[in-house]
């Protein structure tokens, strides 16, 4: 089968930091499923992969963690999936991943397919949609509304969520599924009239620009403190305007590697600091293993219900290391909106 991938880790700009190259069709295990792949997205994971991890000798490690595709085979052990079924999944960042024609993935953290949507618009969704549940449901411990539920109704005492990067993939469903799911008033940032716009399209009440002061700004929306922050990028750039601006008692959950992360300015206001990593329970196997897949089919759910938009913007025809180079270069630019979607030929 074709593949992309990388033998040593560098830069993308490097002319062998993504290759083509042609290796065996996987074997599934008792508890994958192998998958045709119909269409990836590239993810900031994909980048900080190639850039760091250096392969064993000898050895091409293919990246990529967001797909949609076809089952073609089953494990032994699988009873949630068969041959035929659309999927869609993000996967597991210690397996080889989605650059390529086919793959592995455990059928625990695998979910149906949106009935709805293309496959390069589902390819958009599972690890920005994983990462943002999990970040506002799991980790700032805040109450989704049940499936079938109308939709929630304007608090009395509202609170709000603030969310730093509301343009970028993750950003643009914490924003959705806080506003299909819950009865906060959501705050992002942007900095450029496009992705400010992008951020209104995606249910933000309030847009504010991130190279500003993040404080003055709130000060002249008629909201309260926000209770909850979620910071997708730059959380060190604004660590002290969060601690000024987060309501006392309030959570803040990250996904970034910043190099130094000081959080005594929070302890006067008992702010709970929360990381989110969606690979935590593949990685590890947890017990709740298999709530990724439940969430992935909830998301499915509510897309097709049209209760959330797709968030593919950038689209590029073929899983090539050409095409891959050029996406993983806008994505490290940092002026990417929405997702970058990639179909096989």
């Amino acid at each position: 089968m074709h593949a992309v991938g990388f033998r040593k880790a560098g830069p993308i700009s490097a002319p062998d930091s993504l290759i083509d190259f042609e290796t065996s069709v996987p074997e599934p295990g008792p508890h994958d499923l192998l998958v045709q792949i119909k269409a990836i997205s590239v993810n900031p994971a994909d980048t900080k992969v190639r850039a760091n991890a250096m392969p064993p000798e000898g050895q091409t490690r293919i990246p990529g963690w967001d797909a949609a595709g076809i089952v073609v085979k089953a494990g032994s052990e699988t009873s949630l999936f068969r041959p035929g079924d659309e999927v869609y999944f993000a996967g597991d960042i210690s397996r080889p991943g989605t650059y390529a024609d086919y793959t592995l993935v455990d059928e625990r953290i695998t979910g149906h397919k949106p009935k709805s949507l293309t496959w390069a618009q589902a390819a958009s969704i599972p690890l920005t949609a994983l990462t943002a549940w999990e970040g506002l449901f799991d980790r700032l411990k805040i109450a989704p509304k049940p499936a079938g539920a109308s939709t929630p109704q304007p608090s009395e005492h509202p609170e709000a969520l603030l969310v730093i990067g509301g343009a970028g993939g993750v950003g643009s469903i914490i924003i959705q599924l806080a506003r299909a799911l819950t009865d906060l008033t959501v705050i992002a940032t942007a900095s450029r009239p496009e992705t400010a716009q992008w951020a209104t399209r995606m249910g933000a009440q309030h847009v504010i620009d991130h190279h500003s002061s993040l404080v003055d700004q709130l000060s002249c929306l008629s909201v309260p403190a926000p209770r909850y922050v979620y910071s997708t990028n730059q959380t060190d750039k604004h660590l002290e305007a969060i601690a000024e601006l987060i309501a006392p008692e309030g959570s803040l959950v990250l996904i970034d590697d910043p190099a130094t992360l000081n959080v005594v300015p929070f302890k006067r206001k008992s702010v709970g600091i929360h990381w989110e990593f969606m690979f935590t329970r593949p990685l590890f196997h947890t017990a709740d293993m298999r709530d990724q897949g439940r969430i992935l089919n909830r998301v499915s759910e509510m897309l097709d219900n049209h209760e959330l938009k797709p968030t593919d913007h950038l689209h590029m025809e073929g899983v090539t290391a050409e095409n891959l180079r050029q996406a993983q270069e806008i994505l490290e630019s940092g002026k990417a909106i929405g997702k970058i979607v990639l179909t096989n030929s």
